[in-house]
């Protein structure tokens, strides 16, 4: 039941989606699009438990800070590993989506998209989480629905239409017709494999050592699932 305070604030409020994903949390405000894109990162001093930087300044602090702070990633194959600290990260990106207004408590209404393969436990711990962060209204959304909605597929049709949601801790594969998904698979094998994999390569390859960040890093400037062009292609023209 939503309290009256909680009622009223909502009319100051945004109404935003969160893609929670365990590499990177992206948040979109209804009439805005995507305002936020950061990685799934909270830095924390560990003798005091304090919450020091949450989103893309904790990660720039990795492996530059002293050994008493450690960046924790509170999702791991896109649930929540670390509920407390996955709260305190919602809550500093819903902060953030309601800076440049003057709403001075925001209750928003929240749509979250989880992995298409979830429990029921991890399903009320996603949403008990954005609730302890200061949403009045939480709604999740398997996430192969919401990126065949995003991508503009006829979700509503008879017609099968098949979506490959590539993300940091799984792969979400799924059939979706007649506004539902007839059919899906989550993989716990997604990028952050593939960041392992060139770290593996450069250290037997090239006899090289480097970081998740420098494989991160790579992997965005060389890789892409979308035809480039002759050069790209290694002088493979595609149709």
């Amino acid at each position: 039941m939503i309290s009256p305070l909680n009622w009223l604030l909502g009319f100051f409020s945004r109404d935003i989606a969160i893609d929670l994903g365990t590499a990177n949390t992206l948040v979109a405000v209804r009439g805005k699009g995507i305002i936020i894109n950061e990685p799934s990162v909270v830095a924390i001093e560990q003798r005091t438990q304090k919450v020091l930087e949450v989103g893309a300044d904790a990660k720039e602090m990795v492996g530059r800070t002293p050994a008493d702070i450690v960046a924790i990633r509170p999702l791991r194959d896109g649930v929540i590993s670390d509920f407390d600290v996955t709260e305190v990260m919602l809550k500093s990106f819903i902060r953030k989506a309601h800076e440049q207004s003057f709403y001075p408590i925001p209750r928003p209404r929240i749509i979250i998209g989880i992995p298409s393969g979830v429990t029921e436990v991890e399903r009320i711990a996603v949403h008990d989480a954005a609730m302890n962060a200061g949403a009045r209204e939480v709604h999740l959304i398997e996430q192969p629905m919401a990126a065949a909605i995003g991508a503009g597929l006829p979700v509503t049709e008879s017609v099968g239409n098949m979506i490959i949601d590539i993300g940091g801790g799984t792969t979400e594969i799924a059939v979706v017709a007649l506004g539902g998904i007839v059919v899906s698979n989550s993989i716990r094998i997604a990028g952050d494999e593939l960041d392992e994999e060139i770290i593996n390569y450069a250290r037997q390859r090239y006899n090289l050592l480097i970081g998740p960040r420098m494989a991160e890093r790579t992997k965005i400037q060389i890789g892409s699932a979308f035809p480039l062009g002759r050069g790209a292609n290694h002088g493979i023209e595609r149709p």
